[in-house]
């Protein structure tokens, strides 16, 4: 059949305008209805011969023919996938790039992911970011040095392997450490494949996991320098406590409900003493009391005084119904009487350093006295503007007593039940269950309740357990922000960060910070190397005992600390170094170091000193917070920061079981349509998007 010269001239291999149209017969429409099926029989004919009429006019068009297929089936394409990955030496390039003459090096330091589930879509965004980052530099002429590794240390890991195993109540500390190892390795090699997979490009057969004797033992060295230049001490303080799990937490490590429901009280405080300056007011008055509230009724019974706030005024009124006196904040007046359902005379009007040198009756122990004494944490926007202060329950209330020199015991156990301290009608209930329920009866008996009601507000709450937290005073070890952050926040200056948004919130947090709590009651971490004299309780820890620890543990791992005796692990030299006659006078210590220091000290091991310096340091806020306090010289010139975003503009917590997981595996292993990988870039785009506009 002869061709037209236009069509030759389609047809020819250099010709670079558009192929000719051709033009079809148009088909009849299709009918509908009831009578479809008939019309559908009876134009089978017509159809096939337009069928032949196309076979002849695509005959005419020439293209060029290949064996390759212009389109996988869904079936093939992970195979497909894996067969270029191998051909093209992706596992091979970053040995490539590393053997390479380069005048510059680049390295990136990777805050460790977490060792506790299956890769998600958090971990897509942190790898493939930094991954184009590495590529990036490595086209630009650089060898890149990135060092992959793991957190593999904690409570989170350690709860996920116990509800693995039936009764886990009656493991031993290494069975609990050998189970919390084996969860843990298990989803490192699950992470580890996925990176792999994606085409991550890393030093893949050296990556370091925090629970390695060589990490661990870089951990102790940073611990001890930290100690000995009186940056980490012990105190007995209040920290936040989670009963669920029973240890103590640091900030980080908390969510707030925000519909959490307290049963809060209005209750008085019958006055013993009346301030000097309002004695003529009350007027010898034996019913006048100061009125307080409380959304923690349990916190009652370990009161040791009222505080008021200096500047503030406070109105001395008489309840027209009763007869009572109360003293409360001026502001308040109205919506506490209100809230009471009472009518208050207002008799007169004073300040707050007026309220000095008066004191109290403990509500539900007689025989305590409670002073009124100034503060600075006391706020108007709720309650009476009087604080009930339980200084081992409270940050603040802790401060004011450690400079009034009040008693600070702690009435509540580990477990968050009350003590034998705090009375029979008390002992062995939940502080936050029936034992808040027993403090509200006594005050009821006692007459010192005016109003209960629901409150609901934000609470902390334990990030793993999801349940509610506690102050509690107990006896831990910190890090002295204070002696810190002056070093941290002048070095960070010098810092790129990016986004720029986030350099001031970083530099904030750190001016906000006093302390920071590092120990934690559990077992599977690295131990605080320190031993107790069994009598008095006095630490022991010293270059020479360090340096023991230190050398079991580069041979051993931390297992040691719980396998070997004591006498292994401290020699006699250092004790008689500290004063003491026998080693078996001392015990091991029980605590064990945060997971954020365990994953704030990587630069040791990653950025030593013959390593290069790093030039990024990318990963959440927390982490990259941490490392700064830890890492004195900051072994890294520029910060990124990241996040997954939410559909509901809120930051993704990469331990929730959600959907990118799945969506991963599908994009591996099934045929997806072009909407739905239309969808998952979107939620890429969007997730970075939003970080750059919130972080």
């Amino acid at each position: 059949r002869r061709r037209s010269p236009r069509s030759q001239l389609a047809c020819s291999p250099s010709c670079r305008s558009p192929r000719p149209t051709v033009r079809r017969p148009r088909l009849p429409a299709r009918p509908c209805g009831l009578r479809a099926a008939r019309f559908r029989k009876s134009s089978s004919p017509s159809r096939q011969a337009l069928s032949r009429q196309d076979s002849q006019y695509r005959d005419t068009v020439l293209v060029p023919r290949s064996r390759f297929p212009a389109q996988l089936p869904g079936r093939l394409q992970p195979e497909a996938e894996l067969e270029t990955q191998q051909k093209c030496g992706f596992s091979e390039l970053y040995s490539w790039q590393r053997q390479r003459k380069a005048k510059q090096e680049f390295c990136l330091h990777d805050g460790p992911p977490y060792a506790n589930g299956d890769p998600h879509v958090g971990h897509a965004l942190n790898k493939i970011l930094k991954d184009i980052t590495n590529r990036f530099y490595m086209m630009r002429g650089y060898k890149v040095h990135y060092v992959p590794g793991w957190d593999c240390h904690g409570l989170p890991i350690e709860l996920k392997a116990l509800s693995e195993v039936k009764g886990a109540e009656n493991l031993s500390p290494m069975e609990i450490r050998q189970k919390a190892r084996e969860f843990a390795e298990r989803a490192i090699e699950k992470q580890k494949s996925a990176f792999i997979r994606w085409g991550v490009m890393a030093d893949w057969a050296n990556c370091y996991r925090t629970f390695d004797p060589k990490y661990e033992a870089n951990q102790l060295r940073v611990f001890y320098k930290m100690y000995d230049k009186g940056f980490i001490y012990q105190d007995y303080k209040p920290v936040f406590w989670s009963p669920s799990a029973k240890t103590a937490l640091a900030e980080a490590e908390l969510e707030y409900n925000e519909q959490h429901v307290s049963r809060s009280v209005y209750m008085k405080f019958p006055l013993l003493k009346s301030p000097p300056k309002l004695t003529s007011v009350i007027d010898g008055s034996s019913s006048a009391s100061v009125l307080v509230w409380t959304t923690q009724p349990w916190t009652v019974p370990a009161n040791q005084a009222v505080c008021y706030m200096p500047d503030s005024a406070y109105s001395i009124v008489k309840c027209t119904t009763t007869g009572e006196h109360f003293i409360l904040a001026a502001d308040r007046v109205e919506s506490t009487a209100a809230v009471l359902d009472r009518q208050f005379e207002v008799m007169s009007t004073c300040k707050g350093v007026d309220l000095a040198d008066g004191s109290c009756a403990h509500p539900t122990i007689p025989d305590r006295v409670s002073p009124l004494l100034p503060a600075n944490h006391v706020t108007m926007a709720k309650g009476t503007g009087l604080v009930h202060t339980a200084p081992a329950h409270g940050m603040e209330d802790y401060s004011v007593a450690s400079h009034h020199q009040l008693p600070t015991d702690c009435l509540v156990d580990e477990g968050g039940f009350f003590t034998e301290a705090a009375g029979p009608e008390l002992q062995n209930k939940n502080v936050l269950e029936e034992g808040n329920e027993a403090v509200i009866q006594m005050l009821q008996a006692a007459g010192s309740l005016l109003k209960e009601e629901k409150y609901v507000h934000s609470y902390p709450y334990d990030w793993r357990t999801k349940k509610p937290m506690i102050i509690r005073a107990s006896k831990q070890w910190f890090v002295n922000t204070a002696n810190v952050k002056a070093t941290a926040q002048e070095v960070l200056k010098k810092v790129k960060v990016i986004p720029t948004s986030a350099a001031n919130r970083m530099l904030e947090m750190l001016d906000r910070r006093t302390f920071w709590c590092i120990s934690r009651q559990r077992c599977w971490g690295v131990p605080i190397p320190v031993f107790y004299q069994k009598n008095t309780g006095e630490c022991l820890i010293n270059s020479e005992t360090i340096t023991d620890v230190i050398k079991v543990v580069e041979q051993q791992g931390t297992d040691a600390w719980w396998t070997l005796p004591i006498e292994q692990l401290l020699s006699k030299e250092a004790v008689a170094k500290a004063g003491g006659h026998d080693v078996l006078d001392y015990v091991k210590g029980q605590d064990v170091l945060d997971i954020w220091f365990d994953s704030g000290t990587s630069w040791y091991t990653v950025c030593l000193e013959d390593s290069p310096k790093s030039g990024v340091l990318s990963k959440g806020g927390v982490w990259s917070h941490t490392s700064s306090l830890l890492d004195f010289k900051l072994s890294y010139q520029r910060f990124y920061f990241l996040a997954t975003w939410s559909d509901n503009s809120t930051i993704s917590k990469h331990s929730f079981s959600r959907r990118p997981l799945h969506i991963l595996k599908f994009i591996l292993f099934k045929n997806f349509s072009g909407l739905v990988l239309k969808s998952i870039t979107k939620y890429f785009m969007h997730s970075m998007y939003l970080n750059s506009l919130r972080a």
